[in-house]
Order: C-alpha cells, then structure tokens, then sequence
C-alpha cells in the first residue's frame, strides 16, 4: 500500500527511533517497503537499516536527487516521505488508510497530498504547540517535517523533488500548493 522514503546522512540514532515508530504499520501489512535513501553515511546508518529489513540506497549528492532515486524504486502506488527522528501520532496508521481511501474513491482527477500536524519535540512548551495549530488553521505553508503522503503518480506528474534546488522538500511542499495538502488528523514529532 505504501512506500516509506527517508532520506538520511549519518542518521543512525534518528533513523533507530522513526523505524521503531513504524513497526506496527509494517506488522498490519500498511507498509509495504521502507527505503533508506542515504548519502553515504559512515556511522551506522546502514547496519540500522539492514536490521530493521529496509532497502537501503546510497545516493550521493543533492537530497532532492536522491528523493527522486528512492521513490522511483518504491513498488508501492503512495510514498510517505518521513524525516529521519520523526515520529507519528498513536493513529496514524488508521489516519494513513482512511485519507487512501477518501482519495482513491474522490472524483477530483488532480489527486491531493497528506501531512501530519505538527507537534513539538520533547522539551517544547504547549505554546509551541498552540501556534503550530493556529498557523495550520490560518494557512501556513507545511513544513517538511510534517512527512508528506504523496500517490506516486501525482508526484511523478509533479516531476518529483527538484534535484537542484536549495531545499526540496519545502519547495514540492509549495509546488503542490495549500489546496492539494490535506492535514490528518493526527500528529507527527520531529526529533534531531
């Protein structure tokens, strides 16, 4: 069903702690793949993917190419971009299925995004949190932070993650556009 594609560089502990996060959606048949997309780490980034079952693909060079590379491997028909460090809400294997399957029966023929709500890392305030809720609610841009659940084919239509650009997942984040980009209804820790 879905494709995860975490980019990583010398992210061994942050990736450790996102794929303990998912092990239950892998155990309900959710996941279908995790693809490492490293940039040729040297701590033990691959041995923690390895562990864990995941495809690991080095890619060196600019994150938005090496994006690009994993998740035109994905054998999946959605890609959930995932930072390494990030954890999902308690729901967000249910919040993923239902958004699937609302946009797969919706009529709308240019297909539409996910991304979590943001909550903050350990030791934020609730503050943190409140205005991250008030940006959402007036239109704020999501962050990359957030992950985003993409069908692979509006991604490729989108011609994916520029390879050149300064920051790539902000910049498809803004090509997508605010209409396009659903906020479930569960929240996403950024950690690092």
């Amino acid at each position: 069903m879905i494709s995860v594609v975490i980019p990583t560089h010398e992210s061994e502990r942050l990736l450790a702690h996102t794929l303990a996060a998912l092990v239950p959606g892998a155990l309900d048949g959710v996941l279908r793949e995790v693809i490492v997309a490293d940039a040729g780490s040297k701590d033990g980034t691959a041995k923690v993917a390895d562990v864990a079952g995941c495809r690991f693909v080095v890619v060196p060079g600019e994150r938005g190419a090496r994006l690009t590379a994993a998740a035109a491997t994905a054998r999946a028909d959605w890609l959930w971009f995932v930072q390494p460090g990030s954890i999902p809400g308690s729901t967000w294997i249910e919040e993923l299925g239902r958004f699937i399957r609302e946009s797969e029966f919706a009529s709308d023929t240019q297909g539409h995004a996910a991304v979590f709500r943001a909550r903050p890392g350990h030791g934020r305030s609730q503050l943190s949190e409140a205005l991250a809720l008030i940006g959402a609610a007036l239109g704020a841009r999501p962050k990359p932070s957030q992950g985003l659940l993409i069908a692979k084919s509006l991604y490729q239509s989108m011609g994916g993650h520029g390879a050149k650009t300064a920051d790539p997942e902000t910049d498809l984040l803004r090509r997508l556009g605010r209409r396009r980009i659903a906020t479930l209804d569960c929240g996403m820790t950024s950690g690092g």
